[in-house]
């Protein structure tokens, strides 16, 4: 397993409570890849994916819309497709990591595993103080029933937004659709 320090890009832009949380998500996604016995590309993909996944998350508004050209979304997610934008721009040709980092806030039906093992990955991240149990429970039982941890998740993060009255977007509904 790699060292829980991160060499971030030099693009990035993201404060010390951000940049924890990015390599506890990483950590997750690196310990899954052990755990799974994924091959070497595939462990890449998925430590790279946490690397770059909040890279822009403290950017400012003007340089998030102008990176992010072409997604008019709500600020609080449209650091994920400005991080895809600027990694698509210097050179990343790998879609899984460009998919996984465009969409990890919202959700994508079409997310190969290195995306959904993102999204969980940002969810059940210890460092978080909700449902502390529950989602220990299922960042332990993943490696167990991948499918069946990230449907769950996926319905937690549904049901939570719902709750919170806050909008559903297009690419979440589509997700859960693909997977119920």
């Amino acid at each position: 397993m790699r060292e829980p320090l991160l060499d971030m890009p030099s693009w990035a832009q993201v404060s010390a409570k951000r940049l924890a949380h990015i390599v506890r998500v990483t950590s997750l996604l690196d310990s899954w890849a052990v755990r799974l016995n994924l091959d070497s590309d595939e462990s890449q993909v998925w430590h790279d994916v946490g690397r770059f996944h909040d890279a822009l998350r403290d950017a400012p508004e003007d340089e998030l819309r102008r990176l992010g050209a072409g997604h008019d979304l709500p600020l609080e997610v449209l650091h994920g497709p400005a991080a895809a934008a600027l990694l698509s721009s210097i050179g990343e040709t790998r879609s899984s990591v460009l998919n996984g980092v465009r969409w990890h806030t919202m959700g994508s039906a079409g997310w190969d595993r290195a995306g959904r093992a993102l999204y969980m990955a940002d969810f059940l991240e210890p460092g978080r103080n909700f449902m502390r149990g529950d989602r220990m429970f299922l960042a332990e039982h993943l490696p167990h029933d991948f499918d069946g941890v990230f449907r769950q998740v996926v319905r937690m993060r549904l049901e939570w937004t719902l709750r919170e009255g806050k909008a559903l977007f297009p690419e979440a509904v589509g997700l859960w659709n693909s997977i119920r």
